[in-house]
């Protein structure tokens, strides 16, 4: 397989979130409907987060199996700081966001009058904001599963790269419901626009990682990218449960996050077939 070809195929592979995303068009989505497909994002990402830490670990561990202690060292280090700022960047981004539109809707003297009628418009900007860190969540996830399509390549397995690129594809597939789930719990609809710059930052990065693992390979960048896409994650995931509350069906949310989870199991079989 050509360098060209096997970039292709880490495109397909991203490219294949777009599926899910057209949900963001839903029109008043009954609140049932809301809850669930709210809940089902976190179910998605929560396997997802399971999936990461595994992959991350794994360097980590097989560094104290050998008994190297200055790479246990460098590679807990990266492991920390990307957890870290996945986490924390998340945190006060929403917080600063929350701030600015705060004080660019109320002015002295006015709050009275202007709460009810800025309460729809921040409600809207907070869900299509919660849309928009899952997908750089997911994301930074995806790029180290382009790295792992472009390497596997670029070491000559390719029948293994292909079958990745089909695993990879399938399970890219559900993220696009992750990303639009909080916009159907906001009752928001999305512009085309908003899904298509969604779609590029939740999966281009496949593409840009399956460029990079063709000609480059390191453990450390691929922990970085993987602690990235985890604290991100562990920040959506509280936001989501968050917003089940809120929607006062507690029930149809616990099955969402059932129903997300084993979404993410079945598609994750077919990427542990394909090693096998």
């Amino acid at each position: 397989m050509t360098t060209p070809e096997t970039i292709l195929l880490g495109g397909v592979a991203g490219g294949t979130i777009f599926f899910g995303l057209p949900l963001g068009r839903l029109r008043k989505p009954r609140p049932a409907l809301k809850a669930f497909l709210n809940a089902t994002s976190a179910g998605i990402l929560l396997f997802l987060l399971l999936e990461i830490f595994q992959h991350a670990f794994e360097p980590l561990e097989a560094a104290v199996t050998d008994g190297r202690w200055g790479r246990v060292g460098g590679m807990g280090l990266v492991f920390a700081a990307g957890l870290a700022v996945g986490l924390l960047s998340l945190l006060y981004l929403g917080s600063w966001q929350r701030g600015r539109r705060t004080r660019a809707s109320l002015g002295p003297g006015a709050m009275s009058v202007a709460e009810p009628a800025t309460g729809g418009a921040e409600a809207r900007a907070g869900a299509l904001n919660l849309g928009m860190s899952i997908a750089t969540g997911i994301g930074l996830h995806n790029f180290s599963e382009g790295l792992a399509i472009g390497q596997t390549a670029h070491a000559g397995e390719i029948r293994l790269a292909v079958l990745l690129v089909v695993g990879f594809a399938l399970h890219n597939a559900t993220e696009g419901f992750g990303i639009v789930g909080p916009l159907a719990a906001g009752g928001v609809r999305a512009s085309w626009s908003y899904l298509a710059l969604a779609g590029l930052i939740g999966g281009g990065p496949t593409f840009l990682g399956t460029v990079v693992g063709t000609v480059f390979a390191s453990d450390y960048v691929s922990v970085l990218f993987l602690t990235l896409a985890a604290g991100a994650i562990v920040y959506v995931i509280a936001e989501l449960l968050n917003v089940g509350r809120k929607l006062g069906a507690w029930d149809v949310t616990v099955w969402g996050v059932l129903a997300g989870f084993l979404v993410g199991v079945a598609t994750e079989l077919v990427i542990v077939a394909a090693g096998a």
